[in-house]
């Protein structure tokens, strides 16, 4: 584990009652090799098989955009947008059920949390940490994925994008559209920042640079983040970005032990 010099004497957090986690979701909490959220229901049984290909069609053009960190921001910004946007129309076009997503979601196992996240998740549980869980992934999975994994609690929170239904089928997303450069534009529901007014430590948790926009750096709040190694994306820029970068063979029980 690396950890930039200036932050260490902020370590080990004690004043948890001041503290909030705001983390990224796919490879971010989930492990480096799971596929996203996105991917799960192209891997169903339930959908048509035209519907898989024209996935992954978009997949294969977008991806690689995604993940080249050569391209500009701006042109990227296009380019993620383009491709929710289809991808969610996807499920329109194929008129996806209310029931074939959780069908989908209960019979999924292209996913799986990284080593110590779930017992990093009932840490903040136990001591009612909020977790803001703002994700370019499809809000519906991740909600079903923590179900089945018995740490939805309390205080989490998800901003994703959640598939809305009318009279049973997909009918669009029931906000903004969240793709992976957007983040910083996302605005929290009032509710939740009910839950955070008197906090002002932040943990944010991500797998690469653009993860680093879901929270304001020009505010009053005493910031740590923390970059988890993905094999896709050069560590370097991680070090260079974050404050701490979990190393690829770190994991949530040594992240846990530095930060508390």
């Amino acid at each position: 584990m690396i950890i930039k010099k200036e932050i260490e004497s902020l370590l080990p957090i004690k004043d948890l009652d001041n503290l909030y986690i705001v983390a990224d979701f796919d490879r971010t909490l989930t492990d480096e090799n799971s596929q996203s959220s996105w991917a799960v229901m192209c891997h169903s049984k339930y959908v048509p098989k035209s519907y898989s290909e024209d996935r992954q069609t978009l997949y294969n053009f977008y991806r690689p955009i995604e993940i080249d960190e050569t391209i500009n921001s701006e042109q990227k910004m296009i380019a993620m947008k383009e491709w929710y946007e289809k991808h969610i129309s996807l499920f329109i076009k194929y008129q996806l059920t209310e029931d074939t997503f959780e069908q989908a979601a209960a019979d999924s196992n292209i996913m799986s949390f990284r080593p110590g996240a779930i017992k990093f998740i009932n840490f903040l549980y136990e001591h009612q940490i909020p977790l803001i869980i703002i994700s370019a992934g499809v809000g519906n999975f991740i909600e079903t994925f923590l179900k089945q994994n018995n740490c939805y609690y309390d205080n989490i929170y998800i901003c994703s994008n959640t598939v809305i239904f009318k009279n049973g089928i997909a009918h669009g997303v029931g906000q903004n559209v969240i793709h992976s450069l957007n983040k910083n534009e996302i605005s929290l529901p009032s509710h939740i920042l009910e839950k955070l007014k008197n906090r002002n430590k932040v943990i944010l948790l991500g797998d690469q640079i653009s993860d680093l926009k879901m929270v304001n750096k020009n505010t009053d709040r005493q910031i740590i983040s923390v970059g988890l190694f993905t094999p896709e994306y050069d560590i370097n820029n991680l070090i260079n970005n974050f404050d701490i970068v979990c190393e690829q063979n770190d994991d949530y029980n040594d992240l846990k032990e530095l930060l508390f």
